[in-house]
């Protein structure tokens, strides 16, 4: 519930900033440039003088943008293909298994790096390169989904009554191959997350004074020495928000498998 709770905030703070930031993110104050939490700014000042509470909760539209759209991509495309490979047949199926193979040769970020390298930084180009990277788990888990339900009763009635290839394909092969691969989107949300403010903190992702919680955090450390809530609040929003999200991923996991909070 904690979890859930901290959710809720970070998703209320990407659709309806206004409601907790306290001033505008892009606010300069040169006076109050690394000023510590205190009066009028509850998280201090960046070294522009820019409130950190309120590029924080701007940031989670950012950072939550690129992890959700991320999974999205790959929850939707992955579906497609796996699902596709495993009704098209055998010589298309080993095609897109071999590539899958291919792509998960490579490490995660490394690939979303090659991607972004080849694209140019920004936000809609890091999503893509952190969907590309999650692409090859979901094509597989739902190729392995739909190939057990290929082999069951009412698919083969559907096929013996005359229906389509096609048709299979849409009303029964893709819908019943999403529950597992929906429960894997919500796990690897906080690790989109995490790839997104990576690449953000590399210069790769949203570019400035655009306020992202990887960007801040990159900015913030080189004056760990003058202020440090300039780099440690950012960390804490990125740390926190990816363990409530993954948590309540394996909440949902536990539930669609059947057991309880104890693990039975």
């Amino acid at each position: 519930m904690l979890a859930g709770a901290v959710v809720a905030l970070a998703v209320l703070a990407a659709v309806a900033p206004g409601l907790l930031a306290t001033q505008q993110p892009d606010a300069i104050d040169p006076v109050n440039a690394l000023a510590g939490p205190g009066d009028g700014h509850w998280l201090g000042t960046d070294q522009l003088g820019r409130d950190v509470l309120s590029r924080i909760v701007h940031g989670a539209r950012t950072s939550l943008l690129i992890g959700f759209g991320a999974t999205a991509f790959a929850v939707v495309v992955g579906s497609l293909l796996g699902v596709f490979a495993a009704a098209a047949g055998r010589a298309v199926d080993q095609i897109l298994m071999r590539a899958t193979d291919i792509l998960l040769a490579f490490p995660g970020l490394m690939l979303s790096l090659v991607v972004v390298a080849v694209l140019g930084p920004g936000t809609g180009n890091a999503t893509l390169a952190i969907g590309a990277s999650l692409l090859p788990g979901f094509v597989r888990l739902a190729r392995g989904q739909a190939l057990a339900i290929r082999d069951s009763d009412y698919v083969r009635a559907a096929v013996v009554i005359g229906r389509g290839r096609g048709s299979v394909f849409v009303r029964h092969l893709l819908p019943n191959a999403l529950p597992p691969l929906l429960v894997l989107a919500t796990v690897n949300i906080g690790s989109a997350v995490i790839a997104g403010s990576t690449l953000s903190f590399l210069g790769l992702g949203p570019q400035p004074p655009s306020p992202e919680w990887g960007a801040m955090l990159a900015e913030g450390r080189d004056h760990l020495d003058t202020s440090w809530a300039a780099a440690v609040f950012p960390g804490l929003a990125i740390t926190v928000t990816v363990v409530a999200v993954t948590v309540v991923g394996r909440a949902l996991q536990r539930r669609i498998d059947g057991r309880d909070g104890h693990g039975r």
